[in-house]
């Protein structure tokens, strides 16, 4: 299991994942989840996955060679080729299917979960040279795919149970870039506590909507100073938080509680 989280912002776009992977409790080893598809003057695009390792890296090496050209073609179809960032979901998703196709078979005769999920964002030039829209798209296992809107303003794959909260009550499409890291990493925190398939070294891509600012990358660390001072400034805040609550009136003396007890 894995947990990834991205973020379409005004500001711009947020990518967390995490590396941890295992083949049950014995098993676990670390993986970078976090994958550059382009990075080039024109277009910058990551993808996170979550899901079958092995097919995950089929969809990967696939797109480094490129898909199977048209009719008439004989140039393979690669991302560097797309003139826009939906032309490269669809591209995207396409090698998904035939990953699918070519693998899941095997794999499902052997009793093998062959389901992947992958997160795509980042920007393609237009062609008027201006820098183009940052977008984010949620990659199925069958090979649809939706894109991130302002309304929810994040995709999750992986263990997205125990984060989500956070997120839902805390992250707004007008958030500044700085608070909704904060924000994703918070998720991560609570995450890491309740699931022990989700695990550090995280690592994170923040690419302003402004393009004259720098692309942000950076691994979170088992001993990242903020990271530490963050999880335990959040325990301690919630721990007061709690505090400042009224106990429910039903359980003082002389309430309801009382009289069950009786």
């Amino acid at each position: 299991m894995t947990y990834c989280v991205g973020i379409a912002l005004r500001d711009g776009l947020i990518m967390i994942s995490d590396t941890r992977t295992n083949a049950g409790i014995d098993n676990i080893s670390v993986y970078r989840k976090m994958h550059v598809l382009a990075d080039a003057d024109d277009r910058l695009i990551f993808c996170m996955s979550a899901g079958n390792l092995s097919v995950t890296q089929h969809v990967l090496g696939q797109l480094e060679e490129g898909l199977p050209p048209f009719a008439g073609d004989e140039h393979p179809r690669k991302l560097a080729h797309m003139p826009t960032m939906f032309r490269a979901a669809q591209l995207i998703s396409e090698a998904v299917r035939l990953a699918g196709l070519e693998l899941k078979p095997g794999l499902q005769r052997a009793g093998v979960a062959s389901g992947i999920s992958l997160i795509v964002g980042g920007r393609i030039a237009a062609a008027d040279g201006s820098a183009g829209a940052l977008k984010l798209y949620l990659i199925y296992d069958a090979g649809n795919f939706i894109e991130c809107c302002a309304d929810t303003p994040f995709l999750q794959i992986g263990a997205t149970q125990y984060g989500k909260p956070i997120l839902d009550r805390a992250m707004d499409y007008d958030s500044p870039l700085d608070e909704a890291v904060k924000v994703g990493l918070l998720s991560f925190d609570s995450t890491i506590r309740s699931d022990l398939s989700v695990g550090l070294p995280f690592d994170i891509v923040v690419i302003p909507a402004d393009a004259g600012r720098p692309v942000v990358r950076r691994r979170i660390e088992r001993d990242d100073a903020y990271f530490s001072d963050l999880s335990n400034r959040w325990s301690l805040m919630l721990k007061e938080s709690r505090a400042t609550i009224p106990d429910p009136p039903f359980m003082s003396a002389g309430g309801a509680y009382s009289a069950l007890a009786r």
